[in-house]
């Protein structure tokens, strides 16, 4: 044997397999503590830092460990945003389908602003589990005590989601069109309008320079709100025969 050899032989030996007990920290994983491990990476870096990579990292253990838990990154994604759907809390009913309306879409914003960096996973997310259709029976559930039809109600249901849904993504992600919430920011925003040179604009600067998110917000619901009830008066209505 050719001593020289013996060192390079070594190197190239396989590692000999580990017995006993795994890891403490993989010997604890679970899918609720990657899930929980992935939503503190999107608190902390954003939806754009997740990786199977990073979640195992924080978790001090092997990437592939991970997959025992969850099948790729998307499952991950879907899981984190059931967990947050689960935290929705049905509000108390009522005999007011405008209180109704107003608590489900305040209980629904609640969740969402609860882990901003997630928001878009509970507004974009297309789920099919019991968490991600709540807030689809919680609208129907509503909805359908007024006396309304399914079909009807179905029809309502995606209205109130949609605009919600676009209200939502406005205030987490895209940001306010020419408006603000800091007073130095708005009065540079407003002499800018002013100056835009367009009549309309210039005259309405005062309120596109200011963004106040709660009283868009309830601005938003009260207007719905209000549609919903004056189309459901109007099915009520009695036709000419029975007047």
């Amino acid at each position: 044997m050719n001593p020289a050899a013996a060192p390079s032989a070594a190197l190239n030996r396989p590692a000999p397999a580990r017995r006993g007990r795994p890891p403490k920290a993989q010997k604890q994983l679970s899918r609720a503590a990657v899930r929980a491990a992935a939503l503190a990476v999107i608190d902390a870096e954003g939806i754009d830092a997740l990786s199977m990579r990073t979640v195992s990292r924080s978790l001090s253990v092997d990437a592939k460990s991970l997959y025992h838990y969850v099948q790729d990154k998307d499952d991950l994604l879907d899981a984190v945003a059931e967990y947050l759907l689960e935290q929705l809390i049905p509000p108390a009913e009522t005999d007011s389908l405008e209180d109704d309306l107003r608590a489900w879409a305040h209980e629904f914003r609640r969740i969402t602003l609860a882990h901003p960096q997630a928001a878009t996973l509970v507004l974009t997310r297309q789920l099919s589990s019991t968490a991600g259709l709540s807030p689809v029976e919680g609208a129907l559930s509503v909805l359908r005590r007024t006396g309304c039809g399914p079909e009807v109600a179905v029809h309502l249901m995606r209205t109130l989601l949609a605009t919600l849904i676009g209200t939502l993504l406005r205030e987490v992600s895209a940001g306010p069109t020419f408006g603000t919430a800091e007073p130095a920011e708005i009065a540079r925003r407003q002499s800018m309008l002013e100056l835009s040179g367009l009549p309309q604009v210039a005259m309405a600067a005062p309120y596109l320079a200011r963004f106040d998110r709660d009283r868009e917000f309830d601005f938003t619901i009260d207007l719905l709100v209000g549609l919903f009830t004056a189309r459901l008066a109007d099915n009520e209505a009695p036709g000419p025969a029975g007047r």
